[in-house]
């Protein structure tokens, strides 16, 4: 690959996606592939499901008054994640001065939303019949890497990572390289929490590839997250509302609320699992280090916290209500003993007489 601006854009839209279903659908009109990392053995990174990678096709984007060719390629992972990216491709004989202002004008401008959406809508509708269960279009990710193949070192990489012209204090420009790592002297990777420039003078996308791995990672982090905050809302909002009604109503719905926690739980915590096992690199240092580094500084692990903080909630409400269940069980139970040793006194009393 040569060297290239490339514009990530991450939608949740389903539960899961089915990519033997994806290939035989575009089969008929398109060429995909799988995922493939060309610089290291492929024991070194183990992908459980290597996402398809497709063509989308070209287009012209107005950015900062100058239009540009750009290209169109997209991801689609198993976990129910679509990766639409935009690539400018700057040439062999780009200039830092001409890449400057292009990343300075991106971050200042962002109607070009837009065509990630249209690009997005028309893949949904032609995989449609692959997608399983219902995502949420509210939870994207973003992400911007800087590809270059030729990069000198007396070029400026803050300005293209943070979008902003400068000049910079020493703690913002310590803080922005301090994720700063090379193997060999024609490559260089820093990493932030949203952008990325990889030099790589072979012109391999390896480390492109595995960031946007991470934040598809992040994105499913996040999506469920957002779902387990939403079921604990309604829970409690539910046990509020059955608080009100008779005790014997109340067991029913208990029983119906467990029965749905246990089964939201069960969900997030195959998914949570299948998400952490997506990708393992197991051999390779330098690229472990890169990727531990990735989703360190993506917080995968904070967000992997707060779903485990929120699953234990769940499951100490569950661990309420069927105590509860039991007490009034026992309850019922005694009361209808007692009952029954009333009845046979009465009985007793009535043959007497």
């Amino acid at each position: 690959m040569e060297s290239a601006i490339l514009l990530y854009r991450l939608y949740d839209v389903a539960d899961e996606i089915n990519l033997e279903a994806v290939e035989k659908i575009l089969s008929v009109e398109r060429t995909t592939s799988r995922l493939r990392l060309s610089r290291i053995p492929p024991k070194s990174i183990h992908i459980k499901n290597p996402p398809v990678r497709l063509e989308l096709g070209d287009d012209t984007i107005a950015i900062g008054g100058t239009e540009y060719k750009v290209s169109f390629s997209a991801r689609v992972y198993d976990l129910g994640v679509i990766s639409i990216v935009m690539c400018f491709n700057l040439g062999p004989d780009i200039s830092y001065d001409d890449v400057y202002r292009l990343a300075i004008d991106l971050e200042k401008q962002d109607d070009y939303e837009q065509v990630f959406v249209r690009q997005l809508d028309k893949l949904k509708c032609t995989l449609l019949p692959a997608l399983v269960g219902k995502g949420s279009g509210n939870f994207v990710e973003d992400f911007t890497v800087f590809f270059f193949t030729n990069w000198q070192n007396d070029w400026d990489p803050l300005p293209l990572l943070l979008g902003e012209e400068g000049p910079f204090s020493d703690w913002v420009r310590r803080e922005t390289l301090q994720n700063s790592y090379s193997y060999f002297p024609g490559d260089l990777v820093i990493i932030t929490w949203d952008s990325a420039l990889v030099y790589d003078a072979s012109g391999s996308t390896d480390l492109p590839d595995l960031l946007e791995f991470a934040n598809c990672q992040l994105l499913e982090l996040r999506y469920y997250d957002g779902l387990l905050s939403e079921a604990m809302e309604e829970m409690y909002e539910e046990l509020e509302r059955v608080g009100q009604v008779g005790s014997y109503m109340r067991l029913r719905h208990y029983r119906r609320i467990m029965g749905r926690l246990m089964e939201l739980v069960t969900e997030v915590t195959d998914i949570t699992e299948r998400i952490q096992n997506s990708v393992k690199v197991t051999e390779d240092i330098y690229y472990a280090r890169i990727y531990s580094a990735a989703l360190t500084l993506f917080r995968t692990r904070a967000w992997m916290d707060s779903i485990q903080r929120k699953i234990a909630v769940i499951q100490q409400n569950y661990a309420m209500l069927s105590d509860e269940i039991v007490t009034a069980r026992s309850t019922w139970l005694e009361v209808a003993i007692v009952l029954l040793i009333m009845l046979e006194i009465i009985l007793g009393v009535l043959r007497v007489f």
